[in-house]
């Protein structure tokens, strides 16, 4: 699938991933945040996880940049399960495997948002509270 037959957010999640490549080879754990709003990316970054502070082995290097081409797909692939919402987030979690140099994970959360003071209604009651009431109804 080439990147012109993507919907306008895969391109978008795309582009981000490209701009993140050089923290995501450094990270050995994190979470790549995306904030959309109105199906549009909004803001990005790296939450950096890391797996071991007092390891006196060295800690993992971050993802190669074929592990880092392959996150980019599964995060562009993964948007097949955002459906029927416009404002949230998207959390990508990864982590490189110790001991093994081409073992990593990832994983997707979606988040819808939703926010009552867009929403284009009044709120009425069905019964109004005893301090709405006149005097001549009582």
């Amino acid at each position: 699938m080439t990147s012109s037959s993507y919907s306008p957010l895969a391109r978008q999640v795309d582009f981000v991933f490209r701009q993140l490549e050089p923290e995501l080879t450094h990270a050995p754990a994190g979470t790549v945040l995306i904030h959309i709003r109105n199906n549009t990316v909004g803001k990005y970054g790296i939450r950096h996880n890391p797996i071991e502070l007092k390891s006196s082995s060295p800690s993992p290097k971050g993802l190669s940049a074929d592990q880092v081409k392959e996150f980019r797909q599964m995060a562009v692939d993964a948007l097949k399960h955002k459906s029927n919402w416009t404002h949230g987030e998207i959390l990508y979690d990864f982590s490189v495997r110790q001991g093994s140099a081409s073992s990593w994970s990832a994983s997707m959360a979606c988040e819808s948002n939703y926010n009552m003071a867009s929403s284009h209604f009044r709120y009425e009651p069905k019964h109004p509270s005893i301090w709405d009431r006149t005097v001549s109804e009582e």
